[in-house]
């Protein structure tokens, strides 16, 4: 399993929350939603794959230790906990920095970009990051 594979798998994970993020209402209220909304029965399979996949292919690489964050986000998405899923894959890729940093792989500038695209559009998908709320709670 090269890097690349890797970021491609991040990149049809964050594929997912994007889309997923996109239908839900701008406020969901926890009292009435708990568990927050599920996505579709294909998002979820089509999400298990590319899991799946990384899981099968990422055995004997370094990559494989980014099997256990890939799992905690499908298990939080399966349940509609957007939040939960982004988290772990933020945590990928944290640690796909660090191996580079270490030098236990290799990473083009290339996948150094996409990299920091897959960051910034998973954090666009958490709460807060919305321009129509910038200096909000500031005061006057």
């Amino acid at each position: 399993m090269l890097t690349t594979e890797v970021l491609d798998a991040v990149g049809g994970l964050t594929a997912h929350l994007k889309f997923y993020a996109a239908k839900l209402p701008p406020i969901v209220h926890v009292s009435a939603l708990p568990l927050g909304l599920k996505p579709s029965f294909e998002a979820v399979d089509s999400y298990e794959t590319i899991v799946s996949r990384v899981r099968s292919q990422s055995a004997g690489t370094p990559y494989k230790t980014l099997n256990e964050s890939l799992v905690s986000s499908l298990e939080a998405f399966e349940i509609g906990n957007l939040l939960r899923a982004v988290q772990p894959l933020l945590s990928a890729l944290d640690h796909l920095e660090r191996m580079q940093r270490d030098k236990e792989i290799e990473m083009g500038r290339m996948d150094e970009k996409r990299l920091k695209e897959y960051r910034a559009a998973l954090h666009k998908v958490l709460p807060g990051n919305k321009p129509e709320l910038d200096g909000a709670g500031q005061g006057m």
